[in-house]
């Protein structure tokens, strides 16, 4: 937990939050890269064959665009709680709004109530235009810091 707390503050104080996204191994696996614009993070996730689920189209499946999103909303609320850990997912409702085609897609997540016990926040994907998103999404954290367990390797 220390390595964690170390972590986050050297995070926090450079701006560069990718040692952090590289701690959740799912993360890792898909390629989420985070990058900050002053005050704004914005995640990425490359464009991969991997992550084709439709290859006629080629579209990214459903499911990735799905966890994506979720860890980017996850990881915003990291960030924004007072002690470090992992907040865990209560629900996540996500409406996809047109084919996620194999580019780059982007995410940024917007925290709308952040209380002691829960964190209300949205998501926003996209590919090419910011205002033409391939998927919103809508997600409630638990944040008790006696439920955060968190091991870093």
């Amino acid at each position: 937990m220390q390595q964690l707390i170390e972590l986050v503050a050297d995070a926090k104080r450079s701006g560069d939050y990718q040692p952090l996204v590289d701690l959740i191994p799912y993360a890792r696996l898909l390629g989420v890269q985070c990058v900050c614009y002053g005050e704004e993070i914005i995640f990425r996730l490359p464009a991969s064959g991997d992550h084709i689920g439709n290859p006629t189209i080629p579209a990214i499946h459903g499911g990735v665009i799905a966890a994506f999103m979720e860890l980017t909303a996850q990881f915003q609320l990291t960030l924004q709680m007072p002690q470090p850990g992992l907040a865990k997912i209560i629900d996540f409702s996500l409406d996809y709004m047109r084919a996620g085609l194999d580019r780059d897609t982007y995410a940024i997540c917007h925290i709308s109530r952040q209380g002691r016990r829960v964190g209300n926040c949205s998501v926003l994907a996209w590919q090419e235009r910011k205002s033409k998103p391939i998927a919103q999404a809508r997600a409630h954290f638990l944040l008790e810091s006696e439920n955060l367990q968190f091991k870093a390797d």
